[in-house]
């Protein structure tokens, strides 16, 4: 699970510093724009392995 949150955190990074550079978010609203990414990812990522884990089953 461990190597699944470095994943997870590596692509938030990514993304957030994307929407800074894009001027989509401030430095400022870093920390709640990181966290609601961050979620948003790992809920991703979590449902298309639960997808996939349903269809191998089948």
């Amino acid at each position: 699970m461990r190597s699944l949150d470095e994943h997870v955190l590596k692509v938030a990074k990514e993304i957030v510093a994307k929407f800074i550079e894009v001027g989509r978010v401030s430095p400022a609203s870093f920390d709640d724009t990181f966290k609601s990414v961050y979620k948003s990812v790992k809920e991703a990522i979590l449902d298309y392995s639960t997808e996939e884990e349903g269809e191998q089953s089948s």
